[in-house]
């Protein structure tokens, strides 16, 4: 992790929690967020939102899972990232894993959504990774570099922009690949920047670890020079796992 990025701890609940929990658990971390130097945001269901917001204090940030990329419009259940900045979103997460396989998005889909929260002036954190399959046949550099190709918008850069690489593999299966095998990958992706979007970009775009990080494993993998941060799952369901990943910031 550079001095020159400030690292970022990531909690996406994904379909968890209800409005009292969700409440007090948003209580929890910014209870402890004073402790910590590391950005903190907390990424709930749509409906949660409102409630969380509330209950959150200035030190934590609040994002969403997922926007359209449409202003408004005809677009059933779906949610647009102006609606997502107006309820106090400073960030929405596109193109996590879960949403490319059970909604089928593409990486053009996936910019869409990332260009739309750019508009709407929130941060899109932007997730690429790779199948199981895809890594045992060595094929994760390719897909990874397709993805950022396809789901990066032209106009990123640091202010608007975090990455984050997910090895679907490693979601929620407790199995990480080890601190070198995530740093190599990270890596890539910046040198993928580098020659994408240029060296001052990719220089301070954050880049961040999900996949199981968890806080007996989260201190190595945070020390690599390429790794900023994490997008936490189950950990962050659980203030003080989600708090403790946080404080391993170095």
């Amino acid at each position: 992790m550079s001095d020159a990025r400030t690292p970022l701890i990531a909690g996406n609940w994904k379909m968890n929690s209800m409005t009292a929990s969700g409440a007090e658990l948003a209580a929890a971390i910014s209870a402890g967020a004073s402790e910590v130097s590391a950005e903190l945001l907390v990424c709930p269901p749509a409906i949660l939102i409102a409630p969380v917001s509330a209950a959150l204090s200035e030190g934590v940030a609040l994002g969403a899972q997922d926007c359209h990329a449409a202003e408004s419009g005809a677009h059933t259940g779906d949610i647009s990232a102006e609606m997502l900045a107006d309820s106090g979103c400073a960030y929405v997460i596109v193109g996590h894993s879960e949403r490319r396989a059970d909604h089928g998005e593409t990486n053009e889909q996936v910019c869409a959504k990332a260009e739309a929260a750019h508009r709407a002036g929130i941060r899109a954190v932007i997730c690429v990774g790779e199948t199981e399959s895809e890594r045992d046949s060595g094929d994760t550099l390719v897909v990874i570099s397709k993805q950022l190709s396809g789901s990066i918008p032209a106009a990123a850069n640091a202010e608007n922009t975090v990455v984050a690489y997910e090895p679907v593999w490693a979601i929620g299966t407790g199995r990480t690949p080890t601190n070198d095998e995530a740093q190599a990958v990270h890596a890539h992706i910046r040198e993928a920047l580098v020659a994408s979007h240029g060296e001052a970009v990719s220089a301070g775009m954050r880049l961040l670890y999900g996949g199981s990080m968890k806080p007996d494993n989260a201190l190595g993998l945070l020390a690599q020079r390429d790794i900023d941060g994490g997008l936490i799952g189950g950990a962050s369901l659980k203030a003080a796992d989600f708090l403790a990943i946080a404080a391993s910031c170095p």
